[in-house]
């Protein structure tokens, strides 16, 4: 079983290096073919991830292309297979940079003056050795998971974050690190981006957003909930005739725990079976590049502990949260997970219940919308929007000044 292993890893990195220098080599291409405006760029988005993590940028898209009629926005991809990726997408101006000397002679063509970053990967490092530009964090989400109070933030000039809640759990965990000067609050301007046509024809069915987060790759971290929740909870909404299940899974399931994949799949069958069936139920296995029509459309969402959670709540519509089985879980109780409708393992066969509850309970209802405001302040449509230009026209002047006083 050793060897078959060691055999079966090899292939696997060979596989992976032969598509990865294919990719470089056409990317390569596509590039030196349609080289950038020199000096047009102002705001650069550094993405040095594989396709694989493209939700991270995706959910970006639209912020970006708005802020972009104000301020050119580009984004230096680092890796061959995440600038496919991006260029496929199509969303954005992408300079493909996969060594520190592409980089050096973007910026030198450029005139990038604000560096935002979507995740913490380990190459970011390479980009915050140069000065003349602010390096702020953006993030990919917002939630109460470890990750969002990583020292990381310390690196960074500035951090855009949703709102109070991220303030606050910043201040309890960093030491020494000015809150006030160095975070802007900015909500949560995806969810101006979130409407969108549906994949289905709207009738009378409660719609079920179901949108679990991967196996993790440590003890701390193991939030999903395929395997312990969904398949129950998946099977016995498709057997109802009365719902209608949105299955959004993360791209990662299966990455580390086989089981995980297996309980992925079988709940795409079981999706595609249910519609054979009844055609008219038009169940949906969304693994689309779009994150947003699902979050408005669903009338409750079933989440696990990650990002989809904070994203749903700029929503304000009600979500049922996973209580994770692994007690090595980490869990943050000092914020919304202190008040939330939790789903536990045992409640996903009567997930039907407990649907109908969290839909009628006004003493949820108005938990809900308190924590609503905490996390995202004024979530009128268009409020989160104008406070991120806000943020951006705010890092501008300040390049201005701290530029003139560098010319002084």
């Amino acid at each position: 079983m050793g060897l078959v292993g060691d055999v079966k890893r090899t292939t696997d990195f060979l596989r992976k290096a032969f598509t990865s220098r294919r990719a470089h080599r056409a990317v390569s291409r596509t590039f030196a073919s349609r080289p950038l405006t020199p000096h047009r760029f102002r705001i650069a988005v550094y993405f040095a991830d594989s396709e694989v993590n493209m939700y991270q940028m995706r959910q970006w898209y639209g912020p970006l292309r708005k802020l972009a009629e104000r301020w050119p926005v580009v984004v230096m991809a680092r890796n061959a297979m995440g600038a496919k990726a991006l260029l496929d997408d199509g969303a954005l101006p992408i300079a493909f940079v996969p060594s520190v000397t592409s980089v050096e002679r973007f910026l030198d063509a450029q005139d990038i003056r604000i560096v935002l970053y979507v995740n913490q990967n380990t190459r970011n490092f390479q980009m915050f050795r140069y000065g003349g530009c602010w390096h702020v964090f953006i993030n990919h989400g917002e939630s109460d998971k470890m990750y969002m109070t990583t020292n990381q933030y310390k690196a960074y000039d500035f951090a855009f974050v949703a709102g109070q809640a991220a303030r606050n759990r910043l201040s309890r965990v960093l030491w020494d690190y000015d809150i006030d000067r160095r975070t802007i609050e900015i909500g949560r301007p995806q969810a101006d981006h979130y409407s969108a046509d549906v994949p289905y024809a709207p009738d009378d069915r409660t719609v079920v957003l179901y949108a679990p987060t991967w196996e993790g790759d440590r003890p701390a971290a193991r939030y999903g909930s395929v395997v312990t929740h969904g398949v129950e909870l998946v099977d016995a909404l498709l057997a109802t005739g009365r719902h209608r299940v949105v299955y959004r899974p993360h791209p990662r399931s299966g990455v580390v725990d086989r089981a995980f994949g297996e309980a992925n799949a079988r709940i795409i069958q079981a999706i595609r079976t249910a519609n054979e069936k009844d055609p008219s139920a038009q169940h949906v296995y969304d693994d689309g590049p779009d994150l947003g029509w699902q979050l408005a459309a669903a009338d409750v969402a079933i989440v696990d502990i990650s990002a989809m959670v904070y994203d749903r709540l700029a929503v304000g519509k009600p979500l049922l949260i996973t209580l994770p089985a692994d007690p090595a879980a980490e869990i943050d109780e000092g914020g919304y997970l202190s008040a939330c409708e939790w789903l536990e393992p045992e409640g996903a066969l009567d997930i039907v219940a407990e649907i109908d509850r969290v839909r009628a309970d006004p003493e949820a209802t108005e938990r809900l919308a308190h924590w609503v405001e905490h996390y995202f302040g004024d979530t009128t449509p268009g409020a989160a929007t104008a406070k991120f230009h806000a943020a951006v026209e705010q890092l501008m002047a300040k390049w201005d000044d701290w530029n003139a006083r560098a010319g002084a």
